[in-house]
């Protein structure tokens, strides 16, 4: 199994990709931290997937708070012995034209996808160090280098976390840290799947591979990364996106 003996934390766990990670690196043997919202489903989905490879161990975090995210990896730490990988995924959405956003709803979208991941990575950095060891994944997205009309506050968290990456890459090499980052195109969600036949069309259209992607698609590119099979790679940015940036035909 290729993460036998890993220890991981998969922030925003509980659902979508993140659950779908869990699940996937479950498998491979790694011990796995599901950690999400205190009143997500994140509890109820740890305890499913317990014991389905490695185990599988709820702990809550808002990564909004510092002091949440530094308490998820010292608990994970202390009560698996390492953090081996973090797979930084919790993320909101929000769609609005530039001039229609408010302070305090721009403010919250960069501080969940762009300030929570640098508080994870931050926290993981530090145990990873002491380690001498360790991998970081965090979940940027195609819109991390393209733009789209009414994500503004979105598309500048998740360049933001491009970047962001290169440079604890750089930071973290000379320790024996590798840092990388996935560019996740339209993932077929259950939200999605409600969408009017017209507009799930024109979404399937932008990718050139003539679908929507699958959880499970993401999950195989984080386990890759988060694996030793990628112990050459770091600061790279990792587009599963069907096509979609590689531009139209």
């Amino acid at each position: 199994m290729r993460l036998q003996g890993k220890n991981m934390i998969v922030t925003g766990g509980a659902s979508g990709i993140g659950l779908a990670t869990v699940a996937r690196c479950l498998k491979e043997g790694a011990n796995v931290v599901l950690s999400d919202l205190a009143g997500s489903d994140g509890a109820a989905r740890a305890k499913a997937l317990d014991g389905q490879g490695g185990r599988c161990l709820f702990m809550a975090c808002d990564v909004s708070s510092t002091a949440q995210v530094d308490a998820l990896v010292a608990d994970t730490s202390d009560r698996l012995g390492s953090v081996d990988i973090v797979f930084a995924n919790a993320g909101i959405g929000g769609l609005a034209d530039a001039t229609e956003y408010t302070d305090a709803d721009y403010l919250r979208i960069i501080d969940i996808n762009l300030n929570g991941v640098f508080r994870t990575a931050r926290a993981a950095l530090r145990q990873m160090y002491r380690q001498g060891s360790g991998s970081i994944v965090n979940c940027a997205s195609i819109l991390g280098t393209l733009g789209q009309s009414g994500t503004a506050a979105y598309s500048a968290a998740k360049g933001g976390v491009v970047n962001m990456t290169r440079t604890l890459a750089i930071e973290a090499a000379p320790r024996g840290v590798r840092v990388n980052s996935i560019g996740p195109g339209y993932v077929d969600t259950p939200l999605l799947k409600d969408l009017p036949g017209d507009m799930r069309q024109a979404l399937i259209a932008l990718h050139p591979i003539g679908r929507l992607g699958r959880d499970e698609e993401i999950a195989n590119a984080v386990l890759f990364l988060g694996s030793d099979e990628a112990s050459f790679v770091t600061g790279a940015y990792l587009l599963v996106d069907g096509g979609y940036a590689a531009g139209k035909s």
